[in-house]
């Protein structure tokens, strides 16, 4: 049992499947590069932020991430 990443890309991007994978009741962890990179004192571009959930919650969490796609 272990993190999985479910996504990479823009913040606001992140945001939003972050939002309808807690809907369901599956918790996420946002790992937000661009914040830490801006906090260190330097830049970061595209593919910064991380969306990551448990690999138990996968199969639950699946239809959302796969209609995510589809929607983007």
């Amino acid at each position: 049992m272990g993190l999985m990443k479910i996504f990479s890309g823009s913040e606001i991007l992140a945001q939003a499947l972050q939002e309808r994978i807690e809907a369901i009741g599956v918790d996420t962890i946002v790992k937000n590069n661009i914040q830490s990179a801006r906090l260190g004192g330097f830049g970061s571009t595209d593919l910064a932020v991380e969306v990551f959930i448990q690999e138990t919650d996968f199969s639950k969490a699946n239809p959302v991430i796969e209609q995510f796609r589809m929607d983007i």
